[in-house]
Protein backbone atom coordinates (compact mmCIF):
# COMPACT_ATOMS: atom_id res chain seq x y z
CA UNK A 1 0.00 0.00 0.00
CA UNK A 2 1.16 3.51 -0.40
CA UNK A 3 1.71 5.06 2.76
CA UNK A 4 2.19 8.43 0.67
CA UNK A 5 -1.58 8.13 -0.76
CA UNK A 6 -4.91 8.63 0.91
CA UNK A 7 -6.74 5.19 1.41
CA UNK A 8 -10.39 5.01 -0.05
CA UNK A 9 -11.61 4.93 3.76
CA UNK A 10 -9.12 7.82 4.43
CA UNK A 11 -9.92 9.87 1.35
CA UNK A 12 -14.29 9.93 2.76
CA UNK A 13 -13.17 11.04 5.97
CA UNK A 14 -11.33 14.06 5.01
CA UNK A 15 -13.91 14.51 2.16
CA UNK A 16 -16.20 14.42 4.96
CA UNK A 17 -14.85 16.71 7.44
CA UNK A 18 -13.94 19.64 5.14
CA UNK A 19 -17.86 19.50 4.05
CA UNK A 20 -18.22 19.93 7.89
CA UNK A 21 -15.83 23.23 8.21
CA UNK A 22 -16.56 24.87 4.77
CA UNK A 23 -19.46 23.32 2.65
CA UNK A 24 -16.63 22.19 -0.04
CA UNK A 25 -17.63 19.00 -1.39
CA UNK A 26 -13.78 17.34 -2.88
CA UNK A 27 -14.57 14.86 -6.05
CA UNK A 28 -13.39 11.94 -5.51
CA UNK A 29 -11.19 12.17 -8.71
CA UNK A 30 -8.68 14.49 -6.75
CA UNK A 31 -7.83 11.72 -4.16
CA UNK A 32 -4.04 12.45 -5.51
CA UNK A 33 -4.23 16.05 -5.10
CA UNK A 34 -5.71 15.93 -1.64
CA UNK A 35 -3.42 13.79 -0.75
CA UNK A 36 -0.27 15.83 -1.97
CA UNK A 37 -1.93 18.60 -0.36
CA UNK A 38 -2.70 17.07 3.26
CA UNK A 39 1.44 16.02 3.04
CA UNK A 40 2.63 19.51 3.51
CA UNK A 41 0.75 19.63 6.84
CA UNK A 42 2.22 16.37 8.11
CA UNK A 43 5.06 17.73 7.70
CA UNK A 44 4.31 20.91 9.38
CA UNK A 45 2.71 19.40 12.46
CA UNK A 46 4.97 16.28 13.15
CA UNK A 47 2.18 13.91 12.55
CA UNK A 48 3.33 10.39 11.17
CA UNK A 49 0.63 9.81 9.07
CA UNK A 50 -2.44 10.50 7.58
CA UNK A 51 -4.76 9.13 10.69
CA UNK A 52 -2.86 10.79 13.40
CA UNK A 53 -3.03 14.31 11.56
CA UNK A 54 -7.11 13.33 11.07
CA UNK A 55 -7.33 12.54 14.88
CA UNK A 56 -5.15 15.89 15.65
CA UNK A 57 -8.11 18.27 13.49
CA UNK A 58 -10.62 16.40 15.13
CA UNK A 59 -9.42 17.26 18.72
CA UNK A 60 -10.04 20.70 20.82
CA UNK A 61 -6.23 21.44 20.92
CA UNK A 62 -6.66 21.18 16.79
CA UNK A 63 -8.33 24.35 16.25
CA UNK A 64 -5.83 26.31 14.97
CA UNK A 65 -4.49 23.62 12.83
CA UNK A 66 -7.97 23.68 11.46
CA UNK A 67 -7.16 26.92 9.88
CA UNK A 68 -3.97 25.56 8.36
CA UNK A 69 -5.42 22.63 7.02
CA UNK A 70 -8.12 24.48 4.82
CA UNK A 71 -5.53 26.88 3.50
CA UNK A 72 -3.69 24.10 1.83
CA UNK A 73 -6.87 22.27 0.72
CA UNK A 74 -8.93 25.22 -1.26
CA UNK A 75 -8.15 27.37 -4.39
CA UNK A 76 -7.00 30.56 -3.63
CA UNK A 77 -6.50 31.68 -7.28
CA UNK A 78 -7.13 34.93 -7.64
CA UNK A 79 -5.89 38.26 -9.83
CA UNK A 80 -6.69 41.84 -10.32
CA UNK A 81 -9.44 42.84 -12.85
CA UNK A 82 -10.04 39.40 -13.62
CA UNK A 83 -13.17 39.60 -15.49
CA UNK A 84 -12.73 43.18 -16.85
CA UNK A 85 -16.51 44.25 -17.89
CA UNK A 86 -17.40 43.21 -14.16
CA UNK A 87 -14.85 46.00 -12.86
CA UNK A 88 -15.93 48.39 -16.48
CA UNK A 89 -20.00 48.22 -14.87
CA UNK A 90 -19.08 49.12 -11.13
CA UNK A 91 -16.64 51.95 -11.74
CA UNK A 92 -19.42 53.37 -14.72
CA UNK A 93 -23.32 52.34 -14.09
CA UNK A 94 -22.63 51.28 -10.83
CA UNK A 95 -21.64 54.56 -9.24
CA UNK A 96 -23.69 56.89 -11.45
CA UNK A 97 -26.80 54.60 -10.57
CA UNK A 98 -25.92 55.46 -6.94
CA UNK A 99 -25.25 58.91 -7.49
CA UNK A 100 -28.81 59.58 -8.75
CA UNK A 101 -30.29 57.40 -6.11
CA UNK A 102 -28.66 60.09 -3.43
CA UNK A 103 -29.44 63.17 -5.57
CA UNK A 104 -32.80 61.80 -5.13
CA UNK A 105 -32.56 61.24 -1.10
CA UNK A 106 -33.02 57.40 -1.56
CA UNK A 107 -29.87 56.30 -0.85
CA UNK A 108 -26.88 58.01 1.78
CA UNK A 109 -23.62 59.30 0.26
CA UNK A 110 -22.12 55.80 1.11
CA UNK A 111 -21.53 52.82 -0.47
CA UNK A 112 -20.50 49.48 1.17
CA UNK A 113 -19.39 46.58 -1.26
CA UNK A 114 -18.74 42.56 -0.23
CA UNK A 115 -15.85 40.56 -1.53
CA UNK A 116 -16.72 37.37 -0.42
CA UNK A 117 -13.80 34.43 -0.68
CA UNK A 118 -10.84 37.53 -1.25
CA UNK A 119 -8.01 35.34 -1.32
CA UNK A 120 -4.88 37.31 -0.70
CA UNK A 121 -6.89 40.33 -1.83
CA UNK A 122 -6.49 41.11 -5.69
CA UNK A 123 -10.44 41.57 -5.72
CA UNK A 124 -11.10 44.15 -3.19
CA UNK A 125 -8.15 45.86 -4.03
CA UNK A 126 -9.30 46.29 -7.59
CA UNK A 127 -12.51 47.42 -6.67
CA UNK A 128 -10.69 49.87 -4.55
CA UNK A 129 -9.25 51.30 -7.69
CA UNK A 130 -12.54 51.47 -9.68
CA UNK A 131 -13.87 53.73 -6.82
CA UNK A 132 -10.74 55.33 -5.82
CA UNK A 133 -10.84 56.49 -9.95
CA UNK A 134 -14.12 58.05 -8.79
CA UNK A 135 -13.64 60.30 -6.47
CA UNK A 136 -14.17 63.25 -8.45
CA UNK A 137 -17.92 62.34 -8.53
CA UNK A 138 -17.93 60.88 -5.24
CA UNK A 139 -16.97 64.20 -2.98
CA UNK A 140 -17.52 63.56 0.68
CA UNK A 141 -18.97 60.00 -0.05
CA UNK A 142 -18.02 57.23 2.13
CA UNK A 143 -16.58 53.96 0.92
CA UNK A 144 -16.27 50.44 2.71
CA UNK A 145 -14.89 48.17 0.61
CA UNK A 146 -15.04 44.40 2.97
CA UNK A 147 -13.10 41.64 1.91
CA UNK A 148 -13.73 37.96 3.60
CA UNK A 149 -11.61 34.52 3.23
CA UNK A 150 -11.88 31.62 5.35
CA UNK A 151 -8.14 31.57 5.24
CA UNK A 152 -6.04 33.95 7.76
CA UNK A 153 -2.55 32.86 5.64
CA UNK A 154 -4.22 35.08 2.55
CA UNK A 155 -5.74 37.40 4.84
CA UNK A 156 -2.68 38.12 5.91
CA UNK A 157 -1.58 39.49 3.13
CA UNK A 158 -4.51 41.55 1.93
CA UNK A 159 -4.41 42.87 5.06
CA UNK A 160 -0.58 44.41 4.27
CA UNK A 161 -1.78 44.93 1.05
CA UNK A 162 1.45 43.67 -0.57
CA UNK A 163 1.71 42.07 -3.98
CA UNK A 164 3.86 40.17 -6.22
CA UNK A 165 5.36 41.15 -9.97
CA UNK A 166 1.63 39.96 -11.49
CA UNK A 167 0.53 43.63 -10.34
CA UNK A 168 3.26 44.38 -13.54
CA UNK A 169 0.98 42.86 -15.91
CA UNK A 170 -2.82 42.70 -14.00
CA UNK A 171 -2.80 47.08 -13.10
CA UNK A 172 -2.80 48.91 -15.72
CA UNK A 173 0.24 51.27 -15.81
CA UNK A 174 -1.50 54.48 -15.27
CA UNK A 175 -3.07 52.50 -11.72
CA UNK A 176 -0.07 50.90 -11.10
CA UNK A 177 1.79 54.46 -10.60
CA UNK A 178 -0.90 56.29 -8.72
CA UNK A 179 -1.89 53.72 -6.03
CA UNK A 180 1.46 51.22 -5.89
CA UNK A 181 4.92 51.79 -4.76
CA UNK A 182 7.41 50.15 -6.14
CA UNK A 183 11.27 49.53 -5.22
CA UNK A 184 13.92 49.09 -8.44
CA UNK A 185 14.52 45.51 -8.35
CA UNK A 186 11.94 44.25 -5.79
CA UNK A 187 9.17 41.95 -7.11
CA UNK A 188 7.27 43.47 -3.98
CA UNK A 189 4.48 46.10 -5.13
CA UNK A 190 2.61 47.79 -2.45
CA UNK A 191 -0.60 49.50 -1.98
CA UNK A 192 -0.46 52.84 -1.20
CA UNK A 193 -1.93 54.50 1.90
CA UNK A 194 -5.13 55.93 -0.11
CA UNK A 195 -6.18 52.72 -1.30
CA UNK A 196 -5.29 50.67 1.88
CA UNK A 197 -7.86 52.84 3.42
CA UNK A 198 -10.47 51.72 1.78
CA UNK A 199 -10.41 48.63 2.37
CA UNK A 200 -10.95 46.09 5.54
CA UNK A 201 -10.30 42.57 5.62
CA UNK A 202 -11.75 39.75 8.11
CA UNK A 203 -12.28 35.95 8.68
CA UNK A 204 -15.62 34.87 7.54
CA UNK A 205 -17.05 31.10 6.64
CA UNK A 206 -19.49 31.33 3.84
CA UNK A 207 -21.79 28.72 5.30
CA UNK A 208 -22.35 31.28 8.11
CA UNK A 209 -23.86 34.60 7.87
CA UNK A 210 -22.51 37.84 7.63
CA UNK A 211 -22.81 40.08 10.95
CA UNK A 212 -21.75 43.41 8.84
CA UNK A 213 -24.61 45.19 7.87
CA UNK A 214 -26.30 45.48 4.61
CA UNK A 215 -24.00 45.88 1.07
CA UNK A 216 -24.43 48.07 -2.00
CA UNK A 217 -22.80 45.15 -4.07
CA UNK A 218 -21.33 41.69 -3.22
CA UNK A 219 -19.09 39.98 -5.43
CA UNK A 220 -18.98 36.11 -5.70
CA UNK A 221 -16.81 35.05 -8.13
CA UNK A 222 -15.39 31.58 -8.85
CA UNK A 223 -15.75 30.25 -5.62
CA UNK A 224 -18.98 28.31 -5.42
CA UNK A 225 -17.76 26.17 -8.07
CA UNK A 226 -16.12 24.17 -5.29
CA UNK A 227 -19.34 23.57 -3.61
CA UNK A 228 -22.07 21.14 -3.33
CA UNK A 229 -25.48 22.02 -4.04
CA UNK A 230 -27.03 22.10 -0.95
CA UNK A 231 -23.89 24.35 0.54
CA UNK A 232 -24.43 26.78 -2.59
CA UNK A 233 -28.27 27.17 -1.68
CA UNK A 234 -27.02 28.30 1.82
CA UNK A 235 -24.22 30.19 1.00
CA UNK A 236 -26.78 31.95 -1.79
CA UNK A 237 -28.93 32.36 1.16
CA UNK A 238 -26.89 34.38 3.33
CA UNK A 239 -25.87 36.62 0.65
CA UNK A 240 -29.10 37.63 -0.27
CA UNK A 241 -29.74 38.73 3.17
CA UNK A 242 -26.62 39.98 3.08
CA UNK A 243 -28.14 43.00 0.01
CA UNK A 244 -28.91 46.06 0.65
CA UNK A 245 -32.53 46.72 -1.40
CA UNK A 246 -31.65 47.58 -4.84
CA UNK A 247 -28.33 45.97 -3.88
CA UNK A 248 -26.39 43.64 -6.41
CA UNK A 249 -25.11 40.71 -6.75
CA UNK A 250 -21.65 39.80 -9.41
CA UNK A 251 -21.16 36.43 -10.17
CA UNK A 252 -18.62 34.38 -11.87
CA UNK A 253 -19.93 32.39 -15.12
CA UNK A 254 -18.86 28.93 -13.38
CA UNK A 255 -20.21 29.16 -9.89
CA UNK A 256 -23.45 26.54 -11.07
CA UNK A 257 -26.21 29.06 -9.12
CA UNK A 258 -28.23 30.86 -11.81
CA UNK A 259 -31.51 28.77 -11.06
CA UNK A 260 -30.90 29.64 -7.71
CA UNK A 261 -31.45 33.27 -7.88
CA UNK A 262 -35.02 33.07 -8.45
CA UNK A 263 -35.36 35.55 -5.58
CA UNK A 264 -33.00 38.34 -7.43
CA UNK A 265 -33.70 40.01 -10.62
CA UNK A 266 -31.49 39.34 -13.67
CA UNK A 267 -29.59 42.16 -14.88
CA UNK A 268 -26.98 40.78 -17.01
CA UNK A 269 -25.14 37.19 -16.87
CA UNK A 270 -23.48 38.19 -14.37
CA UNK A 271 -25.21 40.32 -12.37
CA UNK A 272 -28.62 40.17 -10.46
CA UNK A 273 -30.01 42.72 -8.50
CA UNK A 274 -32.27 42.46 -4.99
CA UNK A 275 -36.14 44.13 -5.80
Amino acid sequence: MDASQLTAQEFEQFQALIFQLCGIRVPENKVTLLSNRIRRRLKGTGAVDFQAYLKLLRSPAGRDEREEFLNVVTTNETSFFRTEKHFEWLGTTFVDELRERARLGTHPQSIRIWSAACSSGEEPYTIAMCLAENRHKLTDWKIEIHGTDISETVLAKARAGLFGPDVATEVPEKLRARYFHHEAGSSCWEAKSSLKQLVTVSNHNLMEPNPQKAYDCIFIRNVLIYFSRESKQIVINHLVHSLAPGGYLVVGPSEGIFDMLGMLQKRSTFLYQKA
